[in-house]
């Protein structure tokens, strides 16, 4: 990852990413109560702010300041207060056991450190916490639209829950998803997959 890249990257567009938190994610949380959530490589907040939004207190980390300069402005517009920290997540260690949900949405990394990222999430989680990971899963590279090229990015469903019950997490689902995305050929359909497991 280039955190340079990033940030020219988030500079080029009002927002690189939609406003509206990821459809994975809301499916996956709206039923929870609200406590504190951490998202993990945020970007430029959509998720962290719609969590704060509905009564969570929320930590949003990345390595771009950039882009969370534009998360807290966005926060800001939209009336919640969304706690920011520039750091890189292959490296960065939130509180152990201080939070009740931990996001990790569509951050591709090598396998090494993939599970560095996972144990310190699963490290954050409080008794009872939830850890909801959203990512391209590695059928997109043959049958889907969009996502990286690069394989070894690219996981299943099976790698990230076996990954979470080595963390000595209890995985409640692991399954491939669709998702719709407007191009300008028409609609193409990219596959993901959605982990949750719980401490």
């Amino acid at each position: 990852m280039d955190r340079d890249a990033w940030n020219d990257r988030y500079r080029t567009a009002e927002l690189v990413w939609s406003v509206d938190a990821n459809q994975f994610v809301v499916a996956e949380t709206t039923e929870l109560r609200p406590g504190r959530a951490l998202d993990l490589a945020a970007g430029e907040g959509r998720n962290a702010i719609w969590l704060a939004e509905r009564g969570w207190a929320s930590t949003a980390v990345d390595f771009s300041d950039v882009a969370l300069d534009k998360a807290a402005a966005l926060a800001s517009a939209r009336g919640v207060e969304l706690e920011t920290v520039v750091a890189d997540v292959t490296h960065y260690e939130p509180t152990k056991a201080a939070f009740d949900l931990v996001l990790v949405a569509y951050l591709q990394l090598p396998e090494a450190e993939r599970r560095t990222v996972f144990g310190h999430a699963a490290d954050a989680l409080a008794p009872g916490g939830t850890l909801v990971i959203v990512a391209h899963d590695r059928a997109n590279l043959d049958g889907g639209y969009g996502g990286p090229t690069d394989a070894s990015v690219l996981t299943t469903p099976t790698d990230v829950a076996a990954a979470l019950t080595g963390c000595g997490l209890v995985v409640e689902k692991a399954t491939t998803v669709e998702r719709s995305v407007e191009t300008p050929d028409g609609v193409r359909t990219a596959i993901d997959h959605v982990v949750r497991a719980r401490r």
